[in-house]
């Protein structure tokens, strides 16, 4: 799902349907007329006026399936969420304090596809020919933090399998800082697609020459405080920053972990963050360098979600560990034997 919303991002889609109908919006243009209705609706968008005036009909249709598919998935993962936990509860599968989990979980989903078209609708505004760049990234915001509660409650569940020994409270913080880097590195990322920061300084190391642009190029906008949504150069900054912050902790902290000699799954895990990490910043590298082809864009965007994953996993498993002296026989019937 986070995936198909960046091609939406990247191949300018997001902005091609213009109203938001969560039922009958299921059911796409058919024929002839209902094509020639909805690119109408389009044409007096913002974005076909001073972007993409005089596209054709074939191109429209490219944009709105796109668009459509993204609806379209969320609208599935939406109903199979629900169905879900409708079956577990009337079967009572769960217990009331994990129906209760669940629900908030199910209240989060609705509010991401809420996010999602308060995003469109900024797109929408005159003057604009693309979503606002804070509101992209608070939509890519809820669709990780779902992704994230639905990984804490498998963890939960026993589903990943629970560690031998706990972690020192300082390996335990640098698995909470990992996740909590790797989350704030994605968002800074979406301020990077909102912005389109991408296709600028295509140069690594260096940005135009230097470690950094000038000062007064950083902070070119006004009031200052939001060069770090609309500059470009602050913001890709800020994302490159980021990552080297990040990777730099990933290696201290296997490093860590294959010390203390503790769990050999902490350990797997760490060594496996430290290696996704490497690969990450290999593809954001190479999408720099080659000005953000779909192909390398789609997979740095699906390489940061298996990082924040991984992370998740992770920082649960050291919290739960830490947690089983007080717990005595793990969180729940499902828990799978040690590691």
């Amino acid at each position: 799902m986070v995936v198909v919303g960046g091609a939406t991002r990247l191949t300018g889609s997001g902005l091609s349907i213009t109203e938001w109908r969560p039922v009958t919006g299921a059911i796409p243009p058919i024929g002839e007329a209902a094509w020639a209705t909805e690119f109408a609706k389009y044409r007096e968008s913002p974005q076909y006026r001073l972007q993409n005036e005089g596209m054709s009909l074939g191109d429209f249709q490219f944009i709105y399936w796109w668009e459509w598919g993204h609806r379209q998935l969320g609208r599935l993962i939406g109903l199979v969420f629900a169905g879900g936990l409708a079956i577990a509860a009337l079967t009572r599968r769960v217990s009331l304090r994990e129906g209760f989990a669940l629900f908030g979980m199910g209240l989060l989903l609705g509010t991401q596809g809420l996010v999602g078209w308060i995003m469109v609708a900024s797109g929408l505004q005159p003057g604009m020919t693309a979503v606002a760049p804070v509101k992209l990234t608070l939509h890519l915001g809820f669709a990780l933090l779902f992704l994230s509660s639905l990984l804490v409650f498998l963890a939960y569940l026993g589903r990943f399998g629970r560690d031998r020994a706990a972690l020192t409270p300082g390996l335990r913080a640098g698995a909470y800082a990992l996740l909590a880097g790797s989350l704030a590195q994605i968002l800074l990322g979406g301020l990077v697609a909102g912005s389109r920061a991408g296709f600028g300084y295509n140069t690594w190391p260096d940005m135009d020459g230097g470690f950094a642009p000038p000062l007064f190029v950083l902070f070119s906008v006004k009031p200052w405080w939001e060069n770090f949504v609309d500059n470009v150069a602050l913001v890709q900054l800020n994302h490159r920053l980021g990552a080297y912050l990040l990777l730099a902790g990933a290696v201290l902290y296997a490093i860590a972990v294959t010390r203390a000699r503790l769990s050999p799954g902490a350990t797997g895990r760490a060594h496996a963050l430290m290696a996704l990490m490497l690969a990450q910043a290999g593809l954001g590298i190479a999408a720099l360098l080659m000005a953000v082809p779909l192909e390398l864009g789609l997979a740095h965007q699906f390489g940061a979600v298996l990082v924040l994953g991984l992370a998740v996993v992770n920082a649960s498993l050291a919290w739960i560990a830490a947690r089983r002296p007080r717990k005595a026989a793990g969180f729940s019937p499902a828990a799978q034997p040690a590691e």
